[in-house]
């Protein structure tokens, strides 16, 4: 392929199996992939956008590729990608990842699940899929996404998903739908540390851990170990003031989780939220388990780490690529885009030379290609 990380992209995915085996090919499975890379980098949404890109850039993509037979047509790369088995497309997406960046110790690595509005298809009875993706926020990396068929398959789709990442000495932060036991124990195995966030609809453990921090607030916090730090923020007639409390007194946690069935539990968390606008107060409390020792600070930064997947990824796939709007539903197809869409998301988020949006970044690669030449090579 091109020069610095275009390489490493193409020698990685030459390890997916081309699903045409035993009919007649006309273009490699590799060109495919590569080409289709590099449209979603330059602005490319649809299998027919693709197409318009190669051939707007085929005197280029032959410098890099070998194009017997040309540019495949957008149908040919709608049946392939449709085809394409995702588990070996998201896989080799990882190993690319690991290949290229390895986490630092104390990374915050968050977990949550987005739904592809418009990936359904009623005449085939085929709901809109999810797909569960870990984002690294010190690395600015999305590290892996898996699918489930709908929002609550997320609970057994997470551990998977876990498995393939290599999460050692990384706290992993996970919305309420993840806080299980199994999920605990897969990230303590992995050597990592778990923020688990609780909702009151899970029964008895969001109502004690609330009950817990109520109790020791009355109390003053005496002779009950404990953690404290607070931030303020103060923007356009807003202020935003957060408190961070943890508590890691075995006295209490005994009580929560009496048979030790949270593997790796030593404190619990609560956020107190308060913002004031107008002189109105609202304030709202938000409570969590995890594995770390109890620095509030440490509890506090992963915290506000999290919403970062909802602000760097998710929304941004939403506003610069269009996923929500993607028609992109047959066969395997959806899912492999929404690989294309992350790969094309992490290298521009790393070509740091153009001080814009993702949008903006899309835009300058399609109308330049030394442009596209950096972005390829920003994770090199």
């Amino acid at each position: 392929m091109t020069q610095g990380n275009g390489a490493s992209i193409a020698k990685q995915f030459r390890g997916v199996r081309d699903p045409r085996i035993g009919r007649r090919v006309d273009h490699y499975l590799i060109d495919i992939i590569t080409i289709a890379i590099c449209a979603v980098i330059c602005g490319a949404d649809s299998w027919v956008e693709i197409e318009q890109f190669g051939h707007s850039k085929e005197a280029w993509l032959r410098s890099f590729l070998p194009l017997p037979n040309g540019i495949p047509s957008h149908d040919t790369f709608g049946r392939v990608f449709a085809l394409i088995d995702p588990q070996q497309f998201e896989q080799a997406f990882i190993q690319w990842v690991q290949a290229i960046r390895e986490l630092t110790a104390g990374e915050v690595v968050n977990i949550d699940g987005k739904r592809l509005r418009h990936s359904y298809d009623h005449h085939l009875g085929k709901a809109a899929i999810h797909m569960v993706s870990a984002w690294a926020s010190a690395n600015r990396l999305i590290l892996g996404q898996l699918k489930t068929e709908d929002k609550s398959n997320e609970i057994t789709a997470i551990p998977e998903l876990l498995k393939w990442l290599v999460i050692k000495g990384c706290i992993v932060t996970i919305d309420a739908m993840g806080c299980q036991t199994e999920i605990a124990q897969t990230i303590i195995e992995a050597e990592g540390d778990y923020v688990l966030a609780l909702k009151g609809n899970q029964g008895t453990l969001h109502d004690q851990v609330q009950d817990l921090f109520a109790y020791a607030q009355e109390i003053n916090f005496q002779q009950v170990a404990h953690d404290f730090t607070q931030t303020t923020n103060k923007d356009h007639g807003r202020l935003e003031i957060r408190r961070y409390w943890t508590i890691s007194e075995p006295d209490f946690l005994s009580f929560l989780d009496p048979n030790g069935k949270w593997i790796g539990l030593r404190s619990m968390g609560m956020v107190e939220a308060q913002r004031i606008i107008d002189q109105q107060i609202t304030t709202e409390r938000r409570y969590y388990i995890c594995s770390l020792a109890g620095q509030a600070a440490e509890f506090a930064h992963a915290v506000r780490s999290h919403w970062e997947i909802e602000n760097k990824v998710h929304w941004v796939l939403d506003v610069a690529f269009r996923e929500d709007h993607s028609r992109v539903r047959t066969g395997y197809a959806a899912e492999n885009f929404a690989v294309l869409r992350h790969i094309a998301l992490n290298l521009l988020h790393h070509e740091t030379s153009a001080r814009c949006g993702i949008k903006a970044k899309r835009l300058k690669a399609g109308w330049d290609q030394d442009y596209v030449l950096k972005v390829l090579s920003s994770l090199s």
